[in-house]
């Protein structure tokens, strides 16, 4: 029976965020091209969260996949934060920076492989603080070393985002991939109110939070390079354009006198997002606008 009624549009829309760290890094890889080294087959987890009574995960919250981003080869680290809320423990933090390494190798012997990063972080393992620290460090120097070669591209989808440690690794990447639903902060809401005091940030105003450390601001103040939706063919697409925009002639961490200058600027007792837009959004360049 014709009702006249128009058959509703169907859904071409699929959510980045809600894919597994295993998915999201299949859908940035060329179509057939996934391979996964030290997979959940192969049991690499950690010894020491089994003596606190934590339950393993046998790729220990950290994928690495091998293949292609458009034609050219490429690795991505994708974190899972699902376990242990994307914590880096001693082996998932070796997982990222020996890949990072490796990717290194080949630049250095004249065969550029990609690397891109999927955030999704609080940072370092509490249990494995001291292990997870050192870790970090090696996948920090890594980046650094890599983007010499080639960029190096960090993606912050949601909904955990990225805090501690690895957002200094995030923000030396060449180039910073967000979402409105991303964050992206030294330390996180609750480590701020537990720490300072609700009167310095409620970590319940969810509103005020992503004003603030949130996907759009971040991007509106230049700390990241490229906003765009939870759909993995756009963040697909931006992976695929940072890569084409080539090795940028300044990193972010190589213009300290910039951004001093530019903090110079902020009154710690009056910041307000409309305030740190002033002043970071005016000079902060937009990718996606001028190399469109």
């Amino acid at each position: 029976m014709n009702t006249g009624a128009t058959p509703p549009t169907p859904l071409l829309r699929e959510s980045f965020i809600e894919l597994s760290a295993r998915e999201r890094a299949r859908a940035l890889l060329d179509a057939g091209t996934f391979r996964e080294l030290l997979g959940p087959f192969d049991r690499i987890e950690s010894p020491w969260l089994p003596m606190q009574g934590i339950v393993c995960q046998a790729d220990d919250g950290a994928v690495i996949a091998r293949g292609t981003i458009d034609g050219e080869p490429a690795v991505v680290a994708a974190i899972e934060s699902a376990f242990q809320g994307g914590s880096i423990g001693e082996v998932s933090g070796s997982k990222i920076a020996a890949a990072l390494e490796l990717a290194l190798r080949d630049c250095e012997r004249g065969r550029i492989v990609r690397p891109v990063v999927l955030f999704e972080t609080g940072g370092v393992r509490l249990q494995e603080a001291n292990l997870g620290l050192a870790v970090i460090a090696e996948i920090q120097a890594a980046i650094v070393a890599l983007r010499r070669h080639v960029p190096v591209v960090g993606v912050i989808a949601g909904m955990v985002g990225c805090f501690g440690g690895m957002s200094l690794a995030a923000a030396l990447c060449s180039y910073l991939v967000v979402t409105k639903q991303g964050r992206l902060g030294m330390n996180g809401p609750e480590v701020i109110e537990q720490e300072a005091g609700i009167d310095e940030l409620d970590a319940s105003d969810r509103r005020r939070v992503w004003q603030l450390i949130g996907g759009e601001q971040r991007a509106a103040t230049g700390l990241a390079d490229t906003l765009t939706e939870d759909d993995s063919s756009a963040v697909r697409n931006a992976v695929r354009h940072a890569f084409a925009q080539g090795v940028p002639s300044a990193h972010r961490s190589e213009q300290v006198d910039t951004y001093l200058a530019r903090l110079a600027q902020i009154d710690p007792a009056t910041v307000t997002p409309e305030s740190m837009r002033a002043v970071f959004g005016s000079q902060a360049r937009n990718p996606s606008k001028e190399d469109a």
